[in-house]
């Protein structure tokens, strides 16, 4: 674990991860206005999703520091080349996944995010962490641009970005996931249709909750 663990990577995260726990969501007037049935709604809506995140658009809305490590330690595991994540806020999950990425020789990760000032500032944190090399900065919405020039074999993905669209996502991708690929989701409860297609051998995945928050399948080839 030589890359995360190390400096620059490491003393990043944890400042990183320091300032999201200092301003988190329930700080900001925005999203307190918006009653808990409303941000349930939202999460779990196609369509309207989007006045939530952008209310949201100033908070790094980060993995859990173990969810983090878990990425590190599959993409490790795996000995992954093609990474493709979806959701890339502020970075965070996307320096474990490009440090993974940087200790097992190198690759491209592929990562996308509809808030243009999120992405801004993830650049300049994998900039920071000296990682910026081996990642892809993709703008706009998801469905579009991970619809074209993917990697013919990809051997991880993240999701976590807008919950509803996770089945969506996943259905661009499927195509070119490897057999063994891992595909770990974050707050999957959100997305019924989701957590419906790989929780059915016949549609070729193993899934099982790894945490309350995260659900971790495998391709199964």
């Amino acid at each position: 674990m030589t890359t995360l663990v190390s400096a620059p990577v490491a003393p990043l995260l944890d400042r990183l991860f320091a300032e999201a726990e200092a301003t988190p969501p329930s700080t900001s007037p925005a999203f307190a206005s918006v009653s808990s049935d409303e941000r349930q709604r939202l999460m779990r809506s196609k369509a309207d999703y989007r006045a939530l995140y952008a209310a949201l658009k100033d908070f790094a809305l980060p993995v859990s520091r173990d969810t983090g490590r878990l990425l590190y330690i599959l993409a490790r595991a795996t000995q992954a080349k093609a990474i493709v994540e979806f959701g890339t806020s502020f970075g965070l999950s996307t320096l474990h996944l490009a440090s993974a990425l940087r200790d097992n020789g190198g690759g491209r990760l592929i990562t996308s995010e509809f808030e243009p000032s999120k992405l801004a500032t993830a650049k300049v944190n994998l900039a920071e962490g000296g990682l910026a090399d081996l990642v892809e900065f993709r703008e706009g919405d998801a469905l579009q641009t991970l619809a074209t020039d993917l990697p013919d074999r990809i051997d991880l993905v993240l999701l976590d970005g807008a919950k509803a669209l996770y089945g969506d996502i996943l259905a661009l991708l499927e195509p070119r996931l490897r057999p063994g690929a891992v595909i770990v989701a974050d707050n999957a409860d959100y997305c019924p249709d989701y957590l419906e297609h790989v929780g059915s051998p016949a549609n070729g995945y193993l899934t099982m909750p790894f945490t309350d928050d995260v659900e971790l399948s495998i391709r199964l080839g």
